[in-house]
């Protein structure tokens, strides 16, 4: 341990199986400091919630933090697992956790850019294209996000739903939950405003050292990460079967309902589905709910890869229902959960 005053203490990081040590603050989370050492930890919400980040701590002591228990049950706890977002060092640590080595080499940056262009595509949901700066250029994973940074006390995490093919902008899709960066962008934000971001982050991307069919599954501004992942898979010439299932509660949920349809002519199979359509609605698709649809076309998941993201809900629901149900190996679903931000301090 190194110490001068309490605040600034560090503790020693090892990571296992690569044997790879680094220094970590009292107040710094296990999972902040192997990111900023360029260490691709599994991640996702980094708010305690969805459980991707859970690890072992093999030595040492944490502070475990706050986190849902569906994140991490007392069975893991009593294992020695923690959530690498919420745990910080209270001693020299060592845990075993697994780097993804796809994103290993990708530096997570903070950038400025401009706003190129506003475009509500529902009543409730925005698309904001951000310019970058001349000469700069971000690298990422189609499926990754970033951190739009307000101010120290206020981020808001956003996919990146364009596909990494050199075009100098960023895409993202917004749904006004009334937030201050939601309120801010359907009041005041206009063309040619400045933004302040982190990233790019997550770990949730197409694994490309595979052959199985694809499923992807969005709720829906969970849509935006799987429209990168869909549109660079096309672009690529992807040869794996793709299917998509997207779901919103009404019609106008599915905010880019064409542009899904435009896919099928270029191979993707697409199945919309809406869970509260009313008669004036005049849907004639699929009703229930999302991941439902997908149990109902596919009794036997076990030889396929899925990605899902969307309310945690539809994700932990997929997640335990097509493992428990339909045979998918745990290890083959993929999941970004769209949970709040954390609130800002006091």
């Amino acid at each position: 341990m190194t110490q001068t005053s309490n605040a600034q203490e560090t503790f020693p990081l090892t990571c296992e199986p690569i044997g790879r040590t680094i220094e970590v603050h009292r107040d710094e989370s296990l999972l902040a400091a192997a990111l900023k050492a360029g260490m691709a930890l599994p991640h996702s919400c980094r708010n305690g919630v969805c459980g991707t980040c859970k690890a072992r701590i093999v030595h040492g002591v944490v502070d475990r933090g706050q986190y849902q228990a569906a994140a991490l049950s007392e069975r893991e706890r009593e294992q020695g697992y923690a959530l690498l977002c919420q745990a910080k060092p209270r001693s020299a640590v060592t845990i075993e956790c697994k780097v993804i080595a796809a994103a290993a080499g990708i530096p997570v940056r903070k950038m400025v850019s401009r706003v190129l262009e506003l475009e509500r595509l529902a009543p409730d949901v925005m698309r904001i294209r951000l310019k970058l700066p001349a000469g700069h250029e971000l690298r990422f994973l189609p499926g990754q996000y970033i951190d739009i940074v307000m101010n120290p006390k206020i981020r808001r995490s956003l996919s990146l739903a364009n596909a990494p093919h050199g075009q100098g902008w960023l895409e993202l899709h917004l749904r006004n939950y009334g937030g201050p960066f939601s309120t801010h962008v359907f009041t005041a934000m206009k063309v040619n405003d400045l933004l302040r971001f982190e990233g790019p982050l997550g770990t949730f991307f197409v694994r490309e050292d595979s052959d199985k069919p694809m499923i992807f599954v969005g709720s829906g501004t969970g849509f935006a990460p799987i429209k990168a992942m869909i549109e660079n898979a096309l672009h690529r010439g992807c040869e794996r079967p793709m299917i998509l299932y997207w779901g919103g509660r009404r019609p106008a949920d599915l905010y880019l309902n064409g542009l899904a349809n435009s896919w099928v002519e270029r191979g993707l199979s697409y199945v919309p589905v809406v869970s509260e359509a009313r008669p004036d609605d005049g849907w004639t698709g699929r009703t229930g709910f999302v991941h439902r649809a997908v149990m109902e076309d596919f009794p036997d998941l076990s030889g396929v890869q899925v990605y899902a993201c969307g309310a945690p809900v539809v994700v932990d629901s997929a997640r335990s229902e097509f493992t428990t149900q339909r045979g998918l190996p745990p290890e083959e679903f993929y999941a970004d959960s769209f949970v709040p931000g954390p609130a800002p301090a006091a």
